[in-house]
């Protein structure tokens, strides 16, 4: 018995290390690809011939492809497994990003970039299911502050890095800065076998420490032995009787292609209207969004769990993160103009006064999952969203920004705030999800942190000739303090073994 315990010990351990692995190199690669072809575009344009709008679709052609296929990645990572997911994931982004680095052509460039959100989307998701796999309810904070904090480094080495490759190799080589870590990822995920459950649950029977979540159950206990990573067996079949005996619910056996092509349309046309303006992409967003909602009261087995979007720490949670993501990335756009435009800084000071912001956010993030253990998620995240708005309303003062020292404690205070929310409410989407659901929760929080930053462009850009745009980002900021206050508080504190009674 204990040479089986302590097998299962070193075998959870393992798996433990290739998730943690995986998420947070998996999530930085994707970081850093987003921030180096921002330096990349002007060189890009000049080599091939092309016009602003082509170069710009190279940027919205990616956005709309992950915003539209996130959650319904998510959902096939529930069922077939995370980490196939995931490497199918890397492998689709490797190829795709190698396939830039040599394409003739914008058109080619364009195609490609489509392909590579694609692979994205597959990937996104299944980095936060292979954690809710992997760790305990309990211990889910640091692992996800791990990940926030690789995502917030590479946002930060992003221009550095892309900047020092175009000046030296051109904007290719930007390209092929990812081909390799996602390649490997993916051969490490294939090469390690599957985790399976060691025991199985009897039917109709619910696990010690399972939580209900709208209807359905999940192990929120401590993980038992054999129950480690990336979610059900890919050979899954539905139960023939009650219970979880196959290790899925049956309502997972079904992929609703209709629910899921429905909600495609509704985040991509919603994406693609606001980063061109057309009005046709809300309006196509809008049928598609009320088909949606239609659709899932009546389908049998919902791509979105009904229980999981019902008002919760779940929703709670997606609503703090679209508002401080919105936020951040409307601040950091409206921010480049007013430094370089309106004080007259070169690109290289301004991203020096902004660079506190993803330094802190780098030391914030594990910080948060400290604090968030011992004053509760509610406390961590209003605390979080107070600290953005706050750093958002006072960089719009002439003062502030007039100011070097200033500038930079501003965009600490963004970065510390933007890592405590996003740790806290990241956590908590992922831990209150069922387990069986960790993948469309984990796609889920990826759309909104995807969705989110297209809102605040698309505000900022829209407000900046007022000079109302920063205290409206900061409003916008401060939407995330009663959506926080939707999160679970902290739990009562358990009696220490001393303080313990004798056993009779």
């Amino acid at each position: 018995m204990t040479t089986t315990t302590s097998t299962a010990t070193t075998a959870a351990g393992r798996h433990r290390a290739l998730a943690l692995t995986c998420s947070v190199v998996g999530a930085a690669v994707v970081a850093l690809d987003g921030t180096v072809l921002t330096i990349a575009q002007p060189a890009l344009q000049r080599d091939l011939h092309a016009d602003l709008g082509q170069v710009q679709w190279t940027s919205t052609g990616y956005l709309v492809a992950v915003a539209s296929l996130l959650v319904f990645a998510g959902r096939l990572g529930d069922r077939y497994g995370h980490r196939r997911v995931f490497a199918l994931g890397c492998l689709g982004f490797a190829g795709a990003s190698a396939g830039i680095a040599a394409a003739p052509g914008i058109g080619w460039v364009i195609a490609l970039r489509v392909a590579q959100g694609a692979a994205g989307a597959l990937l996104q998701p299944a980095t936060l299911g292979m954690l809710r796999g992997a760790y305990p309810p309990d211990r889910l904070g640091m692992p996800v502050a791990l990940r926030t904090s690789a995502i917030a480094l590479a946002a930060a080495a992003g221009p550095l890095v892309g900047g020092a490759l175009v000046g030296a190799y051109g904007w290719r080589a930007v390209f092929l800065l990812g081909v390799a870590p996602t390649t490997a990822l993916a051969l490490l995920c294939l090469a390690v076998p599957e985790a399976r459950r060691s025991t199985p649950v009897p039917a109709g029977a619910v696990p010690a420490g399972a939580a209900t979540v709208g209807g359905s159950r999940s192990t929120a206990g401590p993980a038992r032995a054999g129950d480690l990573l990336s979610g059900p067996a890919p050979h899954a079949r539905p139960s023939t009787g009650p219970g979880l005996r196959a290790g899925l619910p049956p309502a997972l056996t079904a992929l609703d292609l209709p629910g899921a092509c429905l909600l495609g349309l509704a985040l991509a046309g919603l994406v693609h209207g606001l980063v061109t303006g057309a009005p046709f992409a809300f309006v196509v967003a809008a049928g598609a969004a009320g088909l949606l909602v239609r659709h899932e009261r009546r389908a049998p087995c919902p791509l979105l769990p009904p229980g999981m979007m019902r008002p919760g720490p779940v929703t709670a949670g997606l609503g703090a993160l679209l508002a401080v993501s919105a936020a951040l990335s409307g601040t950091l756009f409206v921010a480049t103009y007013l430094l370089q435009d309106t004080l007259g800084l070169d690109p290289l000071d301004t991203g020096l006064r902004m660079l506190p912001l993803a330094l802190v956010m780098v030391a914030a993030a594990p910080l948060s999952a400290l604090v968030q253990r011992r004053l509760g998620a509610r406390a961590t995240a209003v605390a979080g969203a107070v600290l953005t708005a706050a750093g958002v309303l006072l960089l719009g003062q002439p003062s502030v920004t007039a100011s070097g020292p200033a500038t930079g404690g501003c965009a600490a205070l963004i970065g510390a705030g933007f890592g405590a929310v996003m740790v806290t409410a990241t956590s908590v989407v992922v831990h209150r999800a069922p387990r069986e659901h960790a993948g469309v929760a984990g796609g889920l929080q990826q759309t909104a942190m995807n969705t989110g930053p297209v809102l605040g462009v698309a505000l900022a850009t829209l407000l900046l000739a007022s000079g109302t745009a920063l205290p409206a980002l900061a409003a916008v900021a401060a939407l995330a303090v009663p959506a926080a206050l939707g999160l679970p508080g902290a739990r009562p504190r358990t009696p220490r073994r001393a303080d313990t009674p004798p056993a009779p």
